[in-house]
C-alpha cells in the first residue's frame, strides 16, 4: 500500500509551474508525493531518490505503471551527481519530505520505532557504519547528554544519559525495547509525549547526519534549479524548520531566492484527522530567481 502523502495538494501547488518540466522528490520513499504528482501532472518527469534501498524497491512497484519516472539510489546531499548522471544540469523543482514512513516504524526491522522490538541500528543506508547500537554502548554520559539535547532538545538528557550508562555495566542494550524501558526508569512519563521519543528522534539524526545533509543540499539546491524552478520542503521538528528558515533567509538576502511561505504551511484539520502522523508537518517554499 502507498505511502499517505503529506500535503500533497499544497506540495503540487508550489511546486509545479513548468507543465513540461523535469522535477525531483529528492525523498521518494515510497512514492506517495511522486505518484499524486504523476496523476494530476501528465507531462511532467520526475527523478526519485532515496537512501535506503529496501524503501526503494516499493517506490518502484507503487509507480511501476509510469514511465516518466526514475528512481535512483543515493542520498539527496549529493544531488547534483546524481543529475549529472542522468543527463540533466538543472531541474525546475526539488521537493524535500523530511519525515520518515510507516515503513520504517512498521516494517524495516531497524529500529527506528520505540514502540517495536528490533535491533538498535537506524541507518538507512546500510553501508553506513555508525549504529544506535554504538551510540548508546560506547558514548559517555557527557556525549550522550549533549546528543540528547543538541538534537532531541531533552531538558532531562544528562538522567537519561546517566541511566543508559548504568544499564550498559550489566548488560548491552541491544534493542528498543531495552532502551525504551530504561528510559521509562529514568523520568516519569509527562504528558502527550513518550519519553523515549526526544531520544529516539536524536539517536536517527545522529545516525544518519540528518541535519548536515539537509544544510549541504539547501545551500546547493538554487545552483540545480532552472530560472524560476522552485523547492518545497516539508519538515517535522523544530531543528529542521530553523535550517530551513534561516538557510530561505539567507538565499533571499543574497538575492538568488523568493520565499513563497513567510510563515510555514499546516496541514488540514482534516487532513490530520485522517493522517495523524501528519500533524507535525510545516511546509516552506520559494522560487530561484
Amino acid at each position: 500500500m502507498t505511502h499517505v502523502p503529506v500535503m500533497a495538494q499544497e506540495v503540487a501547488q508550489y511546486l509545479v509551474w513548468e507543465k513540461k518540466g523535469i522535477y525531483v522528490d529528492a525523498t521518494v520513499g515510497e512514492g506517495g508525493h511522486t505518484l499524486y504528482l504523476l496523476k494530476n501532472f501528465p507531462r511532467i518527469r520526475i527523478i526519485g531518490i532515496d537512501r535506503d534501498r529496501e524503501i526503494l524497491k516499493r517506490a518502484s512497484e507503487n509507480l511501476t505503471r509510469y514511465r516518466r519516472v526514475t528512481l535512483r539510489w543515493g542520498n539527496f546531499s549529493n544531488l547534483r551527481n546524481i543529475l549529472h548522471q542522468e543527463g540533466t544540469v538543472k531541474v525546475d523543482g526539488v521537493l524535500l519530505d523530511l519525515g520518515f514512513s510507516s515503513f520504517h516504524i512498521e516494517d524495516s526491522g531497524k529500529g527506528f520505532s520505540f514502540q517495536q522490538d528490533e535491533f538498535l541500528d537506524m541507518r538507512y543506508d546500510q553501508k553506513e557504519k555508525l549504529t544506535a547500537y554504538e551510540i548508546v554502548n560506547t558514548f559517555s554520559v557527557g556525549e550522550l547528554a549533549d546528543l540528547f539535547y543538541t538534537f532531541g532538545e531533552e531538558k532531562r538528557a544528562r538522567k537519561i544519559a546517566r541511566a543508559i550508562v548504568e544499564a550498559r555495566k550489566k548488560n548491552k542494550i541491544s534493542t528498543t525495547r531495552q532502551l525504551r524501558e530504561i528510559i521509562e526508569k529514568a523520568i516519569n512519563r509527562r504528558g502527550k509525549i513518550h519519553p523515549a521519543t526526544l531520544i529516539f528522534q536524536a539517536l536517527r539524526i545522529t545516525v544518519n547526519r540528518e541535519l548536515d545533509h539537509l544544510s549541504a543540499i539547501l545551500t546547493e539546491i538554487p545552483e540545480l534549479l532552472n530560472p524560476g524552478g522552485k523547492v518545497v520542503v516539508i519538515t517535522y521538528h523544530s531543528l529542521e524548520d530553523r535550517i530551513v528558515k534561516k538557510t530561505f533567509r539567507n538565499l533571499k538576502n543574497q538575492g538568488k531566492f523568493i520565499i513563497h511561505t513567510p510563515k510555514p504551511i499546516r496541514p488540514a484539520k482534516e487532513e490530520i484527522a485522517m493522517n495523524p502522523r501528519s500533524r507535525s508537518a510545516k511546509l516552506r517554499a520559494g522560487e530561484k530567481l
